[in-house]
């Protein structure tokens, strides 16, 4: 239990797969309601189900981000079943394994349209609750969002988006108790890359080569839930993170050198 996050209410996207299921269980056991969100119904449900086994307090809310419409309208339904958005976070994202000369620019787009304005979507229609309650928001970006990624340009550029847009965004609140930060996790134990998109826009449905050891979903969750009470505005869950976020910056030529050697066979154009 965690006095700050006693009885707030948490609104998660993209709560179904590996990181968002955990951050539903760590914020949950941490006294929060959790108002559940993704796309299919029955995974929403199922998730439902389990965490309320586990007396996490919780309700579901089906939500596809990329309808702007729809958020509004889950953000309304949460304000009405739960009282309203404590914490909102964007968590919802799609990814893809392709060099940009083979890929098709609607692949791009799409991941564009989930990761970013998905995220701007549920932002919108949550904050003029979030500021209400002085709450706070919590995106989930990447690596990939504050340094360069072999075959991800779009992924890349989606998770760089989120970083201009909640940087942005927390200088228009400075004046309010209102929290927001960004999480850049490296590389995890999740079904995410497995469902990574190809140059065609078809799941791939194959491993990935990584950097450094995977961590585990439930671990990055822990730390996110830390690092959020203790006001971080940006926060890398791992080593690699925080490795790349300096080396990228102080030392380009020499990340570019070492990321691409690691991955650069996976996307020979």
């Amino acid at each position: 239990m965690n006095k700050k996050l006693k009885e707030k209410v948490v609104w998660i996207t993209g709560a179904t797969g590996g990181l968002g299921r955990e951050l539903c269980r760590s914020f949950g056991k941490a006294g929060a309601v959790i108002a559940v969100s993704d796309l299919r119904k029955k995974d929403v449900q199922a998730l439902v189900n389990a965490l309320q086994t586990e007396q996490i307090q919780c309700a579901g809310f089906p939500c596809d981000v990329t309808d702007r419409d729809q958020c509004k309208k889950v953000a309304r339904k949460i304000k009405h079943k739960l009282g309203g958005v404590d914490v909102l976070i964007a968590n919802a994202g799609i990814t893809h394994r392709s060099a940009f000369i083979n890929t098709e620019p609607e692949v791009i787009e799409r991941v564009m349209s989930v990761n970013f304005m998905g995220a701007v979507n549920v932002t919108h229609a949550a904050l003029g609750q979030i500021i209400k309650r002085n709450g706070g928001v919590i995106a989930t970006s990447s690596i990939a969002g504050i340094a360069p990624l072999i075959g991800r340009t779009g992924y890349s550029a989606s998770k760089h988006a989120l970083h201009g847009f909640y940087d942005s965004l927390r200088t228009e609140l400075n004046d309010i108790d209102v929290r927001v930060m960004l999480v850049c996790p490296g590389f995890i134990d999740t079904p995410l890359d497995q469902n990574a998109l190809g140059s065609d826009g078809k799941p791939l449905r194959k491993s990935r080569a990584v950097i450094g050891s995977k961590m585990s979903a439930d671990n990055v969750a822990g730390r996110i839930l830390k690092a959020y009470v203790g006001g971080r505005r940006l926060f890398f869950p791992s080593l690699l993170g925080r490795v790349s976020y300096l080396l990228s910056r102080l030392w380009p030529g020499l990340y570019d050198f070492l990321m691409t050697r690691k991955l650069k066979d996976e996307f020979k154009a």
